[in-house]
């Protein structure tokens, strides 16, 4: 094992500055996942469950939904919440019993509802309720993918070393090309989100700026086939 005592944000930044793998890139139709953006993670100061990384997240997650929307591109969002039992978080939520743990977001709770600053269209947008790390986990997802034709996802939410990554991870797995702007992702503290980061620009995505995935939605027009 190579050691170092550069923090994940430097080997980040290393990584970022120099590559080592060329990009994925996109291929021919994208679609937005949008993770967790549920007050019980985005409202801070009123959970202590909830973390912020970059203020301008919801902005950019926002716009870059708005223009896939625009585009005819689908816009998919999660989020966790379990019935009044918990017994749906399975094994996962047999570690804690607080108010504050994960099996105690319920369906219909405010710790369960999506960030006020949101634009979530409930009528186009797809909207699913996950109850495992991963967006594909015992979810429809796929089926949602594969009717649109899409063969490119790019991944927003949070937590990046969590749910985000394991997206990812199942994104790249089905062999989805998978995007990562890095403003749109985030975490409780800055060492996981930025180990993750790079470990996902490494081996699992493309970690770009938003502004980059922006621009190609600016620039997408559907394909005639």
């Amino acid at each position: 094992m190579e050691q170092s005592d550069k923090s994940a944000r430097q080997l980040y930044q290393e990584i970022k500055d120099k590559p080592t793998r060329p990009r994925f890139g996109f291929g021919r139709k994208v679609a937005i996942i949008n993770v967790d953006l549920q007050k019980s993670y985005t409202n801070v100061g009123e959970f202590v469950t909830a973390y912020e990384t970059d203020p301008k997240q919801m902005d950019y997650v926002n716009e870059i939904s708005d223009l896939a929307r625009s585009k005819g591109l689908p816009v998919i969002w999660t989020y966790v919440a379990y019935m009044e039992s918990g017994e749906d978080c399975g094994i996962w939520g047999t570690r804690t019993d607080t108010p504050d743990s994960l099996q105690n977001i319920k369906v219909g709770s405010r710790r369960s509802e999506f960030d006020d600053r949101l634009h979530v269209d409930e009528v186009r947008d797809v909207i699913l309720n996950k109850r495992m790390a991963s967006a594909f986990h015992e979810t429809n997802l796929s089926s949602v993918l594969t009717y649109h034709g899409i063969d490119t996802i790019v991944v927003t939410g949070g937590s990046t070393s969590g749910c985000v990554r394991a997206t990812v991870v199942d994104s790249l797995s089905h062999s989805y090309r998978t995007i990562v702007p890095e403003e749109c992702v985030a975490d409780k503290h800055e060492s996981p989100h930025f180990a993750n980061l790079y470990d996902m620009a490494i081996k699992y995505a493309d970690v770009i700026p938003a502004d980059e995935v922006v621009a190609h939605l600016k620039a997408y027009h559907q394909p005639n086939d």
